[in-house]
């Protein structure tokens, strides 16, 4: 393992965001599409919630299953609650499996879609430097930006 790499863990694992420093979580509502932990399709039992909580300049996206199976993507970057306004791309650094799982190194992102009326897709990927793969996909409302002109109904 390069230095580089071990600066890059020990920063990613430092600054973890836990639910007790959580400056910020919003709770989406829709429909979780994909779910893959390592070989595991889990997207039959995806939740329909997924939660998007900011601590710091982190933020994590967390995936949950019917059966208590968690899945969080987290990287560097501001809470994603109106997708109009954000970059498309967020930075996705460490995975986190379960609600106790050790931080694992993976890299990827997570994209968002141009919302349509009434959608706004979410898609996060990331793998291990072994190429064990995560990604969820969550489909929600979106969310007009204050000031923005209501969306004219469909001909």
């Amino acid at each position: 393992m390069t230095n580089r790499l071990r600066l890059a863990l020990l920063c990613a694992l430092v600054s973890l965001p836990s639910a007790a420093r959580a400056q910020a979580a919003l709770r989406l509502e829709g429909t979780c599409e994909k779910l893959v932990i390592g070989t595991q399709d889990l997207s039959a039992a995806c939740s329909n919630v997924l939660t998007n909580a900011v601590s710091r300049n982190r933020t994590s996206f967390d995936f949950t299953t019917s059966d208590g199976q968690t899945l969080s993507f987290s990287g560097n970057g501001a809470q994603q609650e109106a997708t109009e306004e954000t970059d498309p791309l967020q930075p996705i650094n460490v995975v986190t499996t379960g609600k106790d799982g050790a931080p694992i190194l993976a890299i990827g992102a997570c994209r968002f879609s141009t919302p349509e009326a009434g959608r706004t897709a979410i898609t996060c990927e990331a793998s291990t430097a072994d190429g064990r793969p995560f990604a969820g996909t969550f489909v929600t409302a979106a969310k007009a930006a204050a000031g923005a002109p209501a969306a004219a109904p469909p001909r």
